[in-house]
Parts: C-alpha cells; sequence; structure tokens
C-alpha cells in the first residue's frame, strides 16, 4: 500500500469514527451508552456465532466459484479467502469497488488462476450477492406493506433502491451484449495510461494493447464460464441467500440483546437496503452503513428508540465489520511474512 493510499484509508477511517460519534451526539450519548451497557452478553456471544456463519457461507460461495473456474479449494482455505476480500473492502474506500482489485491480486498469488480470472471470481461472487439481497428486501416490503404500515422513508428507500438495482441490471445487461466492442475501445485507453505511468515509473514496464486486449479476453470469458456452470451457479446462490439470511437474523439478535426487538421482517428490508450505503468513499462503508441502517430502523414501523437503534447497530456492525479485518489481516500478514522470509 502506497503512502498516498495509506493516507486515503486513515482519512476514511477517521471520517467514519466522525460519523458514529456523530450519530452518538444525535441520538443522545447518555442514551446509547446506556443501551449498550445494559445489551444481553449471551445474546451479543450468539450474534458473533450468528454472524460467523454468514462469513462461512459466503466463503464456501467463493469456493463454489473458483471450482468453476479450475481452481478448487478446501473448504477452510475457501473461508481464509474470502476473509481477505472481505478485509480488501473493509480497508479500502468504496468497500466492494475498491477492494475487489486487491482481492484479485491476492488470488493471483495465492491461486493458480491469472488476475484477470481471479477478478471474474470475486466479481462474480460480489455479483451473485446482489440477487438474494434484493429479494429479502422485496419479500420483507411486500409483508410489511400487508401486515403493518410502512413508514414513507423506508419505502423511499426501497424504491431508490429497486431502481438502482434495476439500473444497473440494465447496464450490465448492455454492457456484456456489446462486451467486444467495449473491450475494443477501452483496451488502447488503459494501454496508452499504463505507458503514460510507466515513462515516469523506470521500473514499471508497459503492457500491449494487444496485451491489455487478452487479458479482457480473459476476465469476459471466466464471467462467461461461471454463469454457464448452472450447477454451480445454483449452489453460489444458496450459499449467497445463507449468509444474507444470517446477517439479517444477527441484526434482529443484536436488537433483542439491547432490549429493542424488531420483526424480522424490518431486519430483512433494512440489511439489504443499508448495505448499499458500503458504496461510500469510507473503508467498508464504516460509517456510511451505520447510520443509514439506524435511518431506517427509526423509518420502521416499529418500536425502537434512536439510541437503541444505534446501540443493536454498533453490536451488529461489530462482528460484521470486524471479524473478517482481524481473519482476512491476520492472512494477509502471515502470508506477508513468509513472502519476506523468501527473499
Amino acid at each position: 500500500m502506497s503512502r498516498r493510499e495509506r493516507l486515503r484509508t486513515l482519512l476514511g477511517f477517521t471520517a467514519a469514527v466522525a460519523i458514529v460519534a456523530g450519530l452518538a451526539v444525535l441520538v443522545g450519548v447518555e442514551e446509547f451508552l446506556a443501551a449498550l451497557v445494559a445489551a444481553d452478553l449471551a445474546l451479543v456471544g450468539v450474534v458473533g456465532v450468528v454472524t460467523l456463519g454468514w462469513f462461512l457461507a459466503w466463503g464456501m460461495a467463493l469456493r463454489s466459484v473458483l471450482s468453476s473456474l479450475d481452481s478448487p479449494v478446501s473448504r477452510f482455505r475457501g473461508f481464509l479467502l474470502y476473509g481477505v476480500a472481505a478485509f480488501a473492502n473493509n480497508v479500502t474506500p468504496f468497500g466492494q469497488a475498491g477492494g475487489e482489485p486487491v482481492t484479485a491480486l491476492y488470488l493471483s498469488r495465492t491461486t493458480k488462476l491469472e488476475y484477470e480470472r481471479g477478478l471474474a471470481a470475486i466479481a462474480s461472487v460480489d455479483t451473485v450477492n446482489l440477487l438474494p439481497s434484493t429479494a429479502f428486501a422485496l419479500v420483507a416490503v411486500l409483508w410489511l406493506g400487508a401486515t403493518a404500515t410502512v413508514g414513507e422513508d423506508v419505502l423511499l428507500a426501497a424504491v431508490a433502491a429497486a431502481v438502482a438495482g434495476l439500473t444497473l441490471l440494465i447496464l450490465a445487461t448492455f454492457a456484456w451484449r456489446f462486451r467486444a466492442r467495449l473491450a475494443d475501445a477501452i483496451a488502447p485507453r488503459i494501454a496508452g495510461g499504463l505507458s503514460r505511468l510507466a515513462s515516469v515509473i523506470p521500473s514499471l514496464s508497459a503492457p500491449t494493447t494487444d496485451g491489455i486486449r487478452r487479458r479482457i479476453d480473459g476476465f469476459l470469458g471466466a464471467i462467461r464460464r461461471v454463469g454457464t456452470d448452472r450447477r454451480r451457479l445454483a449452489v453460489t446462490v444458496s450459499w449467497s441467500t445463507i449468509g444474507w439470511a444470517c446477517q439479517v437474523l444477527a441484526l434482529w439478535l443484536a436488537l433483542w440483546a439491547v432490549g429493542a426487538p424488531i420483526p424480522i421482517a424490518v431486519a430483512a428490508l433494512v440489511v439489504p437496503l443499508g448495505a448499499v450505503a458500503g458504496g461510500l468513499p469510507l473503508p467498508g462503508g464504516a460509517g456510511g452503513i451505520e447510520g443509514a441502517l439506524v435511518a431506517l430502523l427509526v423509518a420502521a414501523p416499529v418500536e425502537v428508540t434512536a439510541a437503541a437503534a444505534l446501540a443493536g447497530v454498533i453490536v451488529f456492525r461489530g462482528f460484521v465489520y470486524w471479524l473478517p479485518v482481524v481473519v482476512g489481516g491476520t492472512v494477509v500478514g502471515l502470508n506477508t511474512v513468509r513472502e519476506a522470509g523468501r527473499i
């Protein structure tokens, strides 16, 4: 990580802490701390176990995709590799958008996958994860609409997320349909940019346009292979769905732990909607996701105070955010030490 990237990450963490601190002040520091201190520790422990279930499930989803690309790994290694992916997402701005290139580089160094195929693998997992999250939110909206009054703010957020998801789907479909033309247009520009960079950095060897095009073709070929392996794709979607269910259950239990129980349908709605904030220029969306979840819970048709909502969200996000950071960071650190010892 360069000095500029370290500074950017530090600024992102500072902003995230400031946002959470601001939320605490907004809802009332004393009320927030009182709810947090009074949390049922046994339930908090269960939240940790359920969060581990999410982590394991998405690790199995990554393992399934790697198998589709003829790079099988053990269950334990799939868990560790997803830990690295989640770690990269959580320490780089813009969440998955910032973490995917880092994860692809790690996969290329530790498996037999080329960089572009590693990028296709982690991009496929992130894309598949969108499907169950949309389904959870849609079912929750329909259920709450039939059994309770859905707050206008929550409904607006759900509609906005649906529109954004539909827009991304249309753009992705368009891009895939004209992928050859896009590759022809993008390859020379990437090669030109790297060539200019190489003129400034003598140690950097700029690839040719043909070389860039071959890598793009490799990436697209890997995406096609994952998408056409129906059995593996079904397995990947299943593990992704289990992961989302664990996240929903974890938030539901976290709010129970702080004495602010909510219907499971509300948790099923706000978890995928809150995850949209992961695209903010913050490390792993930290701060932004917490703010979104609290706002959605307060606006939902439930009797939850803002202070209790923040306390529950902090318990939930404490596990969802920091578990991958600890596991993935440890894996990356040990691998770095091992590689340094070989030099």
